[in-house]
């Protein structure tokens, strides 16, 4: 196919050099023909055509310089547009758009659309990371903010013993909190590059799930929690430290949002080749807007905003990227004031290019 492309090009080298051929001959006669009039002198014989073939290659060179300076100008400008726009990406300005009009198929149009492309997606990664150091920025100053001011508070030495310890309390509790930001950020971060260590084994789900509600018993316990455990016996190929993150951040955050005598359902049951994880509570739930968001980083809807234990909104982002880690997939439905159930599906093997 492309021997034939190739030789159709030749072609139609060959006709356009025989047409431009016969057209500066043509003008080539006649302009000599007019000077002779103009002169009154016809030369004769070999001279005539020669001073014809000497005319059509002033022609053909004329038009290959003009052709080449008009070329050459208008290249001049698309490379000067184009090294404009990534100087200007250099910067930190990505808000550049090529309006040539080329066409796609071939290089340079792969070029150009390839530029626009590249400055959207820059654009579009340079406003994530806006956003991300504004949240970070944000979760940071809240417990900082009660830190210093508490702090300051202890200067007073006349200060009851009571209120002292439990100025000295919060100062601890906001510590801890800001240290727990910083591990999830930490991690995240870790998971997200691509070098994360990911070990997967052969162990048994359910144990690992029963082991985790023992784990958070202290935390469901004080609330009165019910928990309604039904698990099916599962085997599963996976990282079950990574694993046993995602579990542990579901419950917790199911046992956050799960009000005094509340009820939490764990249950799995396998189907084909995957198993089904559902974990539900009857807590404060979620509108259909903050569902589209929950994964993301940084995000608290705001109901969860006002609870005493809002957390950093990393916890769900890393739970996601976990479960993404493993080919896996989790979903959330939830009713505003009544319950929210996450729902994951994992696979029980891994594919082999996730145990090299």
């Amino acid at each position: 196919m492309k021997d034939w492309k190739f030789i159709g090009k030749i072609l139609a080298v060959i006709v356009l050099f025989l047409v431009a051929t016969t057209v500066f001959s043509f003008l080539s006669f006649h302009l000599t023909s007019f000077l002779y009039d103009w002169i009154g002198k016809y030369p004769q014989g070999y001279l005539q055509q020669l001073i014809t073939v000497i005319g059509v290659i002033i022609f053909f060179w004329c038009t290959a310089i003009i052709t080449f300076l008009f070329g050459s100008k208008r290249q001049r400008v698309y490379w000067d547009s184009i090294v404009g726009a990534l100087r200007q990406m250099s910067t930190g300005d990505f808000n550049v758009k090529l309006d040539f009009k080329a066409n796609e198929r071939d290089q340079f149009g792969q070029l150009i659309s390839g530029i626009n492309n590249m400055a959207v997606e820059l654009g579009e990664m340079e406003k994530m990371r806006q956003e991300f150091i504004s949240n970070v920025s944000h979760e940071i100053q809240s417990p900082l903010t009660s830190i210093n001011g508490f702090a300051k508070a202890l200067k007073n030495i006349d200060m009851t013993d009571e209120k002292r310890l439990q100025y000295l309390t919060i100062i601890e509790m906001e510590s801890s909190r800001l240290s727990k930001i910083s591990d999830n950020l930490l991690k995240l971060t870790s998971l997200e590059s691509k070098h994360h260590p990911f070990e997967p084994i052969s162990y048994r789900l359910d144990k690992q799930l029963k082991s985790v509600v023992l784990a958070c018993e202290p935390s469901w316990v004080s609330k009165h929690i019910e928990m309604d455990i039904q698990l099916d016996e599962v085997t599963i190929v996976a990282d079950e430290d990574l694993m046993n993150q995602v579990w542990m951040n579901l419950l917790n955050n199911s046992i956050k949002f799960t009000p005094d005598g509340g009820t939490i359902h764990i249950h799995m049951r396998k189907q084909n080749e995957t198993a089904i994880i559902s974990i539900k509570d009857n807590g404060i739930g979620m509108t259909k807007e903050d569902q589209k968001h929950v994964f993301e980083r940084f995000f608290k809807s705001e109901k969860s905003r006002t609870a005493v234990n809002g957390g950093s909104g990393l916890g769900l982002s890393i739970v996601k990227r976990i479960i993404d880690m493993h080919d896996g997939s989790i979903t959330v439905q939830s009713k505003l004031g009544e319950s929210t159930e996450f729902t994951t599906i994992m696979p029980l093997m891994q594919r082999p290019s996730h145990l090299v």
